[in-house]
């Protein structure tokens, strides 16, 4: 990262000049930590209703699992919890943090990812693992979101420890690829370096098809795990 860069994303994360959906100028001390006016902060709140007791994505008409993870025949994912969907405004703050850089989001959504994990006694022990970034990532957008994210969970006062076990080789990009494709695509290209812990959470930032998480927690569990969970911010 170049340094002219390197102190544009120092200001924006220090002094945040306007709200990252709607462009308002921000006011008080809470809108600028987390680059959101009021109204905004707000409206973004996580979604109600019946969940997938496995996917944690909502229902329908279905009671406990959704249709679709009823029909998936690997569920290595103990339970997965999401917060927002990708749409509307919700995909426009994903988008100021992940590709516009807008460190200050990050806050925001750590404190999210806090109240999961303080509400859920089967996440007290458990390590943190990130999903590993594609080979490459960092020197093509000079950041890992998911990286970034975790140092500010530790930094807003969580205990658990974060654990990089997992790494990354070369493969396609998952973007055009179907559920199949996709965990065909990651097969063996994500791995565990040494052992895993007993319990993990898995984060990550967005969830479509859920091969991602899948061949994590595969991993995972292969490498001796016990109890894997996910925890991804947004479901498309």
């Amino acid at each position: 990262m170049s340094l002219n860069n390197l102190l544009l994303n120092v200001k924006q994360f220090l002094f945040p000049s306007s709200c990252a959906i709607c462009r308002k100028n921000l006011a008080d001390t809470d809108e600028i930590r987390y680059s959101l006016c009021a109204k905004c902060m707000q409206s973004i709140t996580p979604m109600e209703g019946a969940k997938c007791n496995i996917c944690g994505k909502p229902l329908i008409s279905e009671i406990d699992t959704c249709l679709s993870c009823r029909n998936k025949e690997n569920k290595s994912c103990n339970r997965l919890w999401v917060i927002y969907p990708y749409t509307g405004k919700y995909r426009k703050l994903l988008t100021a943090y992940k590709f516009h850089k807008n460190l200050s989001i990050a806050d925001f959504f750590a404190d999210k990812i806090l109240d999961i994990i303080n509400e859920n006694l089967c996440l007290k022990d458990a390590e943190i693992i990130p999903v590993p970034p594609r080979p490459g990532k960092i020197k093509d957008t000079g950041w890992d979101q998911v990286d970034y994210l975790l140092k500010r969970l530790k930094k807003n006062g969580m205990e658990q420890t974060i654990n990089n076990c997992l790494k990354r080789s070369k493969s396609k990009i998952q973007k055009s690829l179907n559920r199949k494709e996709r965990l065909e695509n990651l097969k063996g290209r994500i791995y565990l370096e040494g052992n895993s812990p007993k319990n993990v959470l898995i984060i990550d930032d967005v969830i479509t098809t859920g091969s991602t998480m899948e061949v994590c927690a595969g991993a995972l569990k292969d490498g001796g795990a016990e109890n894997v969970y996910g925890l991804c911010l947004f479901y498309d």
